[in-house]
């Protein structure tokens, strides 16, 4: 409504005062709310225009578009329009087709390199090149303590097609691999500016992990890389000047690798650690922190923002999407969901560390297979040493094959991917043992990818529990069924409904308690919501 203001032609302004007319009223998040007593002064509506008399008005709040939300030095930075970021999940389940549908829309996709051969790692990179040259994304670099040869081979690939993101996660400690990574982007400009072309978001869930990205990478690593041809002498010195990673993700309950710290504990302690290092190390550059793990609704989204993150990072969330790299199966599965569907188990990649993950549970047996092999290799030297009757039953109801056809496909498989594998194997029968186990592992996330029906009890699916708050806040809405979402949808709905929720706290906080039907958010299609791409 146009309103023209100390004329004889003025007039008051819209007051709504029913659910519904509030609710469109919040939702038009480019235009401001006030907060007025109502004409017979009985009652209060809202408004998006400034009435004529001030002395109605009882609260106010200002235009809060999504794009506004989180730090503009994070956007700036990453080349996006949002501070949201699609997390990697390994195995390609974040697939080229889910980070180019992000990048497209103006957020930041992490490409799920983790566990995947350097071929199909390279595949993707291609399509990234010749699909969305020029907008930024990002890939995932997981530490591999048991296959150090992967970790390596994926920096190698990333330099090579000119990765400029690369998201570091289940590091416990920094490597050469990804100090290389970070030290071979450094450069002066023509004015003698620092460049640091290579960015690093660490995802981490200790802060004393998170430190190590917080400082200058290690002189006697970067000494090594020097030495090696891997850097330059003057990328050594630059290195001095720039923390190792740009960004730091507090990873809290997830679904994956996760040590289910809460965001509220978690983020808080990243933060003071970065702002203390700030002042003992006086770099020039300034660490970001972001939010991750638990967000799966607007008001997860909205309080991450509320605590100071400079972005957030989903990801159990998108997995239930179309662009996911996953089965129908484990889609439909993901959709049902409840907040208490999710349990640790054993994660493969760094099974003989005890290392757990977090997965769903729901309509799974998993989880409690995946224990219990683990309770098997606490408890023997060696298969050989396994009672007869036990074993039995492990070859019958687990692996459902002999441990000799199954060592047959292990000595296939590392073959092909890491020998260094076998050789250590060897003469070792307590490793061996590790590496049949682990053949299960890696084969139930395998079978839940392809969706494979004979072994769906054995589906490992990564999942937290914002996956059973995703469904609740979108129960009844388009984005119930699983055939309905994708990531941006999910994205735009989170940031559209983190900005809505925003104000809504906005006046909360002076004195203004709306009726839960319209200060709660609820999933809409773009083109309702003035947002189609």
């Amino acid at each position: 409504m146009s309103i023209t203001v100390g004329t004889e032609h003025a007039v008051e302004p819209a007051v709504h005062t029913t659910v519904q007319g509030c609710y469109d009223t919040l939702v038009d998040l480019d235009a401001p709310i006030y907060v007025v007593h109502t004409a017979d002064g009985n009652g209060i509506g809202l408004s998006t225009h400034r009435p004529l008399d001030d002395a109605t008005v009882i609260a106010a709040v200002g235009p809060l578009s999504p794009d506004r939300l989180g730090s503009a030095a994070f956007r700036a930075h990453h080349g996006v329009k949002y501070a949201y970021m699609g997390g990697a999940m390994a195995g390609g389940i974040a697939s080229a087709d889910y980070v180019i549908a992000l990048a497209r829309a103006g957020y930041l996709g992490s490409f799920g390199a983790a566990g995947m051969l350097p071929a199909h790692v390279e595949a993707a990179l291609q399509r990234f090149a010749a699909e969305i040259p020029g907008l930024p994304y990002a890939a995932n670099l997981i530490h591999s303590p048991s296959e150090a040869e992967l970790e390596r081979a994926a920096v190698e690939l990333f330099l090579r097609y000119g990765v400029r993101c690369v998201e570091a996660s289940a590091f416990m400690d920094v490597t050469p691999n990804i100090v290389r990574y970070r030290v071979a982007g450094l450069a002066r400009s023509a004015d003698g500016g620092l460049i640091i072309g290579n960015r690093v978001i660490a995802k981490v869930s200790r802060a004393e992990v998170a430190e190590k990205f917080m400082r200058p990478a290690p002189e006697a690593m970067v000494a090594d890389l020097v030495a090696a041809g891997l850097v330059t002498a003057e990328q050594a010195e630059l290195a001095r000047l720039v923390p190792l990673a740009d960004d730091i993700t507090a990873e809290a309950d997830s679904g994956g690798h996760t040590d289910r710290r809460p965001l509220t504990t978690l983020f808080p302690s990243l933060v003071r650690r970065r702002d203390q290092l700030r002042h003992e190390l006086n770099l020039p550059v300034r660490v970001r922190v972001g939010a991750a793990g638990g967000i799966g609704t607007p008001i997860a989204a909205a309080a991450a923002f509320a605590m100071g993150a400079d972005y957030i990072v989903t990801g159990s969330v998108n997995q239930s999407c179309l662009e996911a790299g996953t089965s129908s199966e484990v889609r439909h599965l993901l959709a049902q969901a409840g907040v208490a569907d999710v349990e640790m188990a054993p994660a493969a990649d760094m099974f003989e560390l005890g290392v757990e993950l977090q997965v769903l549970k729901k309509g799974t047996m998993f989880a409690m297979r995946a224990k219990r092999l683990y309770e098997l290799y606490c408890a023997y030297p060696g298969l050989d040493a396994v009672p007869a009757e036990e074993l039995a039953k492990l070859e019958r109801q687990i692996l459902r094959r002999t441990v000799d056809e199954v060592w047959q496909d292990v000595v296939e498989y590392f073959t092909r991917r890491d020998p260094d594998q076998l050789t250590r194997a060897a003469g070792d029968p307590k490793r061996k043992m590790a590496l049949i186990f682990r053949w299960y592992l890696g084969m139930a996330s395998r079978w839940a990818v392809v969706g494979d029906g004979d072994r769906g009890l054995d589906y490992q699916i990564w999942c937290g529990p914002a996956m059973g708050s995703f469904n609740e806040w979108v129960r009844g809405s388009y984005l119930a069924a699983a055939e309905n979402r994708r990531v941006v949808d999910v994205a735009r709905n989170l940031l559209h409904g983190a900005a809505f929720t925003t104000r809504v706290q906005q006046l909360a906080l002076a004195g203004v308690r709306l009726p839960l039907d319209c200060g709660d958010y609820r999933p809409a299609p773009a083109e309702q919501i003035g947002d189609e791409l």
